[in-house]
């Protein structure tokens, strides 16, 4: 009962940092303006982390890798710590080198995440107050996402189906990803 309590507790606070990683990330990747307010918050919450990481890895172009390599020393943390809360006392070998690979499936199964929550919340959004000021944010966030489902699809009017595309496609990631991860592990 402890362990599963502590478990939950983890799984959402690790989850959560992990997420607020890649999405300093995607930030930096759209090249949305620092000053903005959402964009402000977010790198209150990372600072800690990205600063010093900065000093190992450095940026690209259009990849913020110290925030990624912060992304990935969480998930590592979240899937090892699981691990020995949740899973077994037996702790296999292997274990550390089979919680790389289940880590990086963990950051990109936050992005497929974190990609379905961003376009639900625009969609029910675009609903209920299209007009809301986190709106312009959502649009851009999730614009590089839905662009290319837009391209293919054929246009039906006043319906945007791409929204439920992305939805499904980030759902259906997400599902494997986890399903992967558990093998990785040998779960």
């Amino acid at each position: 009962m402890l362990n599963d309590t502590l478990y939950f507790v983890l799984n959402i606070i690790l989850s959560l940092l992990g997420i607020a990683f890649i999405l300093r990330a995607w930030l930096y990747a759209i090249r949305l303006h620092p000053f903005n307010p959402y964009s402000q918050a977010i790198i209150k919450v990372t600072d800690w982390a990205v600063q010093p990481l900065r000093r190992i890895v450095p940026n690209k172009e259009f990849i913020d890798w110290p925030s990624l390599t912060a992304a990935f020393i969480v998930a590592y943390l979240h899937v090892i710590l699981g691990f020995l809360l949740y899973i077994s006392i037996n702790v296999p070998a292997d274990l550390l080198l089979r919680a790389l690979l289940a880590a990086a499936i963990t950051v990109a199964k936050w992005a497929a995440n974190m990609a379905l929550w961003l376009t639900l919340i625009q969609a029910i959004l675009s609903w209920v107050n299209p007009t809301a000021p986190v709106m312009p944010l959502l649009q851009t966030l999730t614009a590089p996402l839905l662009n290319p489902i837009r391209r293919i699809l054929p246009q039906t009017g006043a319906f945007d189906f791409s929204t439920l595309v992305l939805l499904i496609l980030a759902q259906i990631a997400t599902f494997v990803l986890q399903r992967l991860s558990f093998a990785v592990i040998g779960i």
